[in-house]
């Protein structure tokens, strides 16, 4: 996975995760999952419903 090196000099993956259209039943998972893998951004909204 690449990183970008943020301002604070912290390491970043440029690549993150979106649960947008993922079903509340497998959210979880599919997030656990993607944590596991070493995805860092979750992209998330409260209009997803999941």
């Amino acid at each position: 996975m690449e990183y970008v090196k943020l301002s604070n000099g912290m390491e970043m993956p440029i690549l993150g995760y979106g649960v947008y259209q993922v079903s509340k039943e497998e959210c979880e998972r599919c997030v656990l999952d993607a944590l596991r893998a070493g995805y860092r951004s979750i992209d998330t909204a409260q209009a997803y419903f999941n």
